[in-house]
């Protein structure tokens, strides 16, 4: 008998089913809009994704009256250079601090609790103090991306260090490699795949920091004009918006997943995604 659970579809076969989810809720959807919309024409709701497409375009391509800017552009523009320097510094926190817990018993007795209790902190709740403290420009935003991001990336990476196996690095000291060599040459080449995976896993959390933080105190972005256009109830720009943002998620992991499997092939075996 064979079992389900060696049954492994093709690759035809594969992006058949990847797809069919999407497939059936755009289904559900147009079936919904179409029975609201005959029920009651001024329904907002759930519009037509005729209507959603030509707002879209409008907001893709016809400059704003006020600013002369293109909105989507501008917004998309906005929130890509809060998110990108959010996670580069996150990154580089992430990477140094890991790495040091990881390889220095000392630093990992002195600063290890201090980042796991930071761990555990909600950054939304820090939010108001950042707007205290920062004000309500765009190092405010770019922090709380930092303190939501930063911490999971060091304990990752500390635990990602601990797991090298001790006789490689017993084996570096062997031959003369000093602890910024053995970091260099030993550790640094088998976490950095890892750091990729933790980024890619991070995306969900640093967009929801971004949105939160645009949605408080913005005057462009993604999570900005998705909280200004509510109050008209502007579904239609509102779902348009929220399909961008997983769209520009997922390219940012899918490029992630390319430059780790280009980097770093040996890395990844003929299964692993």
């Amino acid at each position: 008998m064979r079992r389900a659970m060696n049954i492994a579809p093709g690759r035809g076969t594969r992006l058949l089913l990847a797809l069919l989810p999407f497939l059936i809720l755009a289904c559900i959807y147009v079936l919904g809009s179409a029975e609201r919309r005959a029920a009651n024409p001024g329904d907002k709701l759930l519009p037509p994704v005729a209507e959603m497409a030509d707002t879209a375009t409008r907001l893709a391509t016809e400059p704003d009256r006020r600013t002369g800017e293109i909105t989507l552009v501008a917004d998309t523009a906005a929130s890509l250079q809060r998110l990108v320097l959010g996670l580069a510094v996150a990154t580089l926190i992430g990477l140094a601090l890991g790495t040091a817990l990881g390889i220095l018993p000392l630093a990992d007795a002195t600063l290890g609790p201090v980042v796991a209790v930071v761990s555990m902190i909600p950054p939304m709740a820090l939010l108001p103090i950042l707007f205290i403290v920062f004000g309500l420009g765009e190092l405010s935003k770019v922090v709380l991306i930092v303190i939501g991001i930063a911490p999971f990336l060091v304990r990752d990476l500390a635990l990602s260090v601990g797991a090298i196996p001790r006789e490689q690095l017993i084996k570096a000291q062997t031959l003369g490699a000093s602890t910024w060599q053995t970091v260099l040459r030993v550790v640094l080449p088998q976490i950095l795949p890892r750091l990729i995976e933790a980024l890619r896993l991070s995306l969900g959390p640093a967009f929801l920091f971004l949105i939160s933080s645009e949605a408080i105190a913005a005057d462009s972005g993604l999570g900005y004009r998705i909280f200004l256009v509510r109050r008209y109830l502007a579904m239609d720009v509102i779902l348009p918006y929220v399909a961008w943002i997983t769209l520009l998620a997922f390219l940012v992991d899918l490029a992630l997943a390319r430059l780790a499997r280009g980097a770093f092939a040996w890395a990844y075996d003929e299964g692993r995604r």
